[in-house]
């Protein structure tokens, strides 16, 4: 049919993209390389898919460090709260968490893919799952999308939402990345974001599992401050991961890529020095007479005293009476600026996100359309476009999926 529209992926994006254009009216064939639809979506947030955010519209942008300006018509034409009444209008309910993180009630991945099918099935969308795209072209006004197994589709408009290459195994191996470069689309250096960061320290490596909450971390290229900000973090095996450390991945993946950078935490952010030295003498009277290494548990996990105290410089067997006001202060400054150097970024199969992909230059913000080949149009992770974490990077996802979708739709009929 010749106005039927082709959706390749079948992601966060591409099912948003073929909601829209079915709304429209118009016939939609999705075609997904994996058995099931959003394979991605359901290990996101741990399981329990951070669906958007539930902060003011226009704060969206300030979570979106590359490209923001680009994604100003996507937003505004399908923006967060559109996003949450779609999902609460097919059956999943939602709820709001710290930071306006917004999950289903369930906290279940499973549900929010479930109401985007229902959304699908009730539309008629056409779904071919199993179906890996091998090649696309154009002849005579008509896109052509051939599988690995010879099956050829075709329809007058293609929309493009094969993700980027985090997480492989979920099926973003970058095939798109080929796709737009046929249509002479240049692809912007693919790189892992919002991942886990390699750390020099063997100390950090030995505090694996150790999660620590409520502290300040902060990033410096120089005497500059590339990064700060408060919340979770997590020790592994390698370096350091959690919430807090995959959103500063994001800010120093670039720099990282040829020079460590410091990382200082705050472990006790919520005391200035004058208060955690007053908290630091009341422990210290109250365990005057134990070793130094034994009177910290009140203040410190167990598993990080040892490794605080060795970057103090105090003996650990030290009687706590003993101590001077020059160590004391010494081991104010391991609290507060506890070190650790961060020497990369771990790679897709851990990234949340891919940084980078088709250039937003050579695609009409006003529509997702592809500017170098008429009804191509591109959604989702594919575009060199990414944000932080809080559920930012599945609103890019569904704004662009549901402005390319709604584009191919509205263009038939239209003089080619």
């Amino acid at each position: 049919m010749s106005e039927e529209i082709i959706v390749a992926g079948g992601g966060a994006a591409g099912m948003m993209a073929a909601v829209a254009a079915a709304e429209c009216g118009c016939s939609v064939l999705l075609l997904e390389r994996n058995e099931k639809l959003g394979k991605k979506l359901y290990i996101t947030g741990k399981g329990r898919c951070n669906v958007t955010n539930a902060c003011d519209t226009q704060d969206i942008f300030k979570h979106i460090p590359r490209n923001a300006k680009f994604l100003y018509s996507a937003v505004y034409t399908f923006d967060n709260f559109r996003v949450m009444d779609f999902f609460a209008r097919n059956g999943i309910p939602l709820k709001t968490e710290r930071g306006g993180r917004v999950f289903p009630v369930s906290d279940h991945s499973s549900d929010i893919i479930r109401g985007l099918s229902d959304a699908l099935k009730k539309l008629g969308v056409r779904v071919r799952l199993g179906t890996r795209i091998a090649s696309v072209k154009k002849e005579g006004g008509m896109f052509c999308a051939a599988d690995d197994a010879g099956r050829e589709y075709t329809a007058g408009k293609l929309i493009l939402a094969s993700g980027g290459l985090s997480y492989p195994s979920t099926g973003s191996t970058g095939d798109g990345y080929a796709f737009a470069r046929n249509f002479g689309h240049t692809i912007a250096d693919p790189r892992p974001s919002l991942a886990a960061m390699y750390a020099k320290e063997d100390y950090v490596k030995k505090l694996q599992g150790l999660s620590l909450k409520n502290v300040r971390a902060s990033i410096y290229n120089g005497k500059k401050l590339l990064y700060e900000d408060f919340g979770e973090m997590l020790f592994t095996h390698f370096g350091v991961s959690g919430p807090l450390m995959l959103t500063a991945s994001s800010v120093a993946n670039d720099i990282l890529q040829t020079k460590h950078l410091p990382l200082t935490v705050d472990l006790k952010p919520a005391l200035n020095r004058e208060q955690l030295e007053r908290r630091i003498l009341r422990d210290f009277e109250e365990n005057q007479n134990r070793m130094f290494r034994n009177a910290l548990n009140r203040l410190l996990p167990s598993r990080l005293i040892p490794v605080v105290i060795a970057l103090s410089g105090i003996s650990p067997e030290k009687q706590v009476n003993g101590i001077t006001k020059e160590e004391r202060a010494r081991f104010m400054k391991a609290l507060k600026e506890f070190p650790i150097t961060l020497t990369g970024v771990r790679g897709f199969e851990e990234a949340v996100i891919t940084r980078g992909g088709v250039s937003v230059k050579e695609v009409n913000p006003a529509t997702m359309e592809s500017r170098l080949e008429r009804g191509l149009y591109f959604a989702g992770e594919l575009l060199d476009v990414d944000a932080l974490t809080g559920g930012f990077n599945l609103q890019i996802a569904w704004s662009t999926g549901y402005l390319a979708g709604m584009s191919a739709a509205s263009g038939f009929g239209q003089e080619q």
